[in-house]
């Protein structure tokens, strides 16, 4: 079943002599459960694709939809709420806020929307991700895998329709990067959760179910592999 539809999306940065085409036309679907890796070389447009399907960045024209809603026609409010709601973001620095445990930093999503913490998903997260003990812990009393693992429980805390990675591995070592990855395969099986994974690496790429490589602004190859 069809979870997102991209339609013709057009990304330009500057105008005249200086413009960018960061996106050129792209357009594609996505089932729901679905595993997909985004890969391409630097300025290829992947990470402002991931960003624009986040809510993060507005297209300069196309349309994105969930469902039978394009998130775009909207006010910067509804935006943002789908941002809150429909969307789990993993970055690759992990983007944890310091001063925050790993449980608030896990619930954040969730109270900044308003609402009341689910505390048997946060107890079965933290038990997945190998975090129980250690919620306490600050992110700087977190080795790099266990702090990604925290960004991870904080994507999945809302139960978003779909989850974005961007280069999730690309602070790890190759032990870490794997541990990721399993989990990220794991949550995508148990959970029917669909994943967008923006990665040069190419070992993950092929752990994912289908890739679309962008080129330029362009896709220049799409293809199902699991």
């Amino acid at each position: 079943m069809e979870i997102l539809r991209v339609e013709n999306l057009t990304k330009v940065y500057g105008s005249g002599d200086n413009a960018v085409h960061a996106l050129d036309g792209v357009s594609f679907s996505i089932d729901k459960g679905d595993f997909i890796a985004i890969i391409g070389p630097s300025g290829s447009g992947k990470s402002t694709l991931l960003h624009i399907l986040g809510g993060v960045d507005r297209p300069t024209s196309g349309k994105v939809m969930l469902g039978d809603r394009d998130i775009y026609s909207g006010t910067d409010e509804q935006l943002a709420i789908f941002r809150r709601r429909d969307v789990g973001l993993i970055y690759q620095f992990y983007n944890l806020i310091p001063v925050l445990n790993v449980r608030e930093n896990m619930t954040l999503p969730v109270l900044l929307d308003g609402r009341k913490v689910n505390e048997e998903r946060l107890e079965e997260l933290l038990t997945k991700l190998d975090l129980k003990g250690r919620e306490q812990h600050l992110p700087n009393q977190l080795s790099g895998g266990q702090q990604q693992r925290v960004s991870i429980g904080r994507a999945l805390m809302n139960s978003p329709s779909i989850v974005l990675a961007d280069e999730p591995t690309g602070n790890l070592d190759s032990k870490n990067s794997q541990e990721i990855v399993n989990l990220l395969k794991l949550f995508n099986r148990e959970y029917g959760q669909t994943l967008i994974v923006i990665t040069h690496d190419e070992n993950i790429a092929l752990q994912a179910k289908r890739v679309i490589a962008i080129e330029d602004g362009r896709i220049t190859r799409d293809e199902r592999i699991g």
